[in-house]
């Protein structure tokens, strides 16, 4: 029995979640960056954001690539980084420790299981980790001088707005995850468990893959709102342009239209979509290290 608690709580998965979640970071960074500056623009009561540069995410990037030059196109690259090692490491780690404590096996899991433990997981990590989520966004959305280092932009955020400043957005950050991780990680468990109980597939690359790329698509339909809410809520400074997460909501909706909640949508799944299936076959080789 005591074997069995410890098990509960491997190390592997929190170790495994963080290495791939970094690997994953790197790799789609330059698509996150245009999604934030695609969902920044058009902001009808704030004049530095007004303008509509970016017709799209390859023209943001190309635009980006040619004014800014390419650096920029890793702007936030740190605290992203640094983000995810914190975030992708609780993250994984609680969801699979979660799913262990109330499920013995594997085979036993149901989505209603999965879904809960998602969001539990989404919610705690991306709490603990939401001060580098807002210095991300902040780096990124700065343009084409980033004024100082991270701990030179930690420290100003800290020193203009305190440390609430740092955990602006936390309840649309816990919202956004406990969305993303309720949905991303139960659909690439079913998808998975379904395609490999089907025969045609078994537990392989190719399978990992399909799976990954489901579970980004299902990620980025569910999470799209309210990340468009999310980065326009961290980006604001000094007078808030909008009193909470309802009104920042209900003012993208009347002033820009509906489609608004879906600024950013093609980057956000061309990102989850890549960043899902980077991550998921860089954590199921990982998971294969006999250690």
């Amino acid at each position: 029995m005591r074997r069995e608690e410890v098990s509960a709580f491997n190390w592997k998965p929190f170790v495994f979640g963080g290495l791939a979640s970094v690997t994953a970071e790197c790799g789609t960074f330059p698509i996150d960056l245009a999604k934030t500056r695609l969902q920044v623009q058009g902001q009808v009561g704030d004049s530095k954001y007004r303008e509509i540069r970016y017709r799209g995410m390859l023209h943001a990037i190309g635009r980006i690539g040619r004014e800014e030059g390419l650096r920029a196109l890793y702007s936030g690259i740190a605290p992203a980084m640094l983000r995810q090692a914190s975030y992708g490491t609780i993250k994984i780690g609680t969801y699979q420790s979660f799913k262990r404590l109330l499920v013995d096996r594997p085979e036993d899991e149901t989505l209603l299981t999965n879904v809960l433990c998602g969001i539990l997981s989404g919610v705690i990590s991306s709490s603990i980790a939401n001060p580098t989520d807002v210095l991300k966004i902040r780096m990124q959305a700065q343009g084409k001088v980033i004024q100082g280092s991270m701990m030179g932009n930690f420290i100003n955020i800290y020193q203009e707005e305190g440390t609430r400043g740092l955990w602006k957005g936390v309840s649309l950050t816990a919202q956004r995850a406990a969305i993303v991780v309720g949905v991303e990680l139960p659909v690439y468990d079913i998808t998975k468990k379904h395609l490999i109980l089907s025969g045609y597939m078994g537990d392989t690359v190719y399978t990992h893959f399909l799976s990954s790329f489901v579970c980004g698509l299902a990620g980025a339909l569910a999470s799209n709102p309210v990340d468009v809410v999310r980065t326009r809520m961290m980006n604001q400074r000094g007078l808030a342009l909008y009193q909470g997460t309802l009104d920042c909501l209900l003012q993208t909706w009347r002033s820009e239209g509906f489609m608004a909640l879906y600024k950013g949508f093609f980057p956000n799944w061309l990102r989850l979509g890549p960043w899902n299936i980077i991550f998921f076959l860089t954590y199921e080789q990982l998971k294969k290290i006999g250690v």
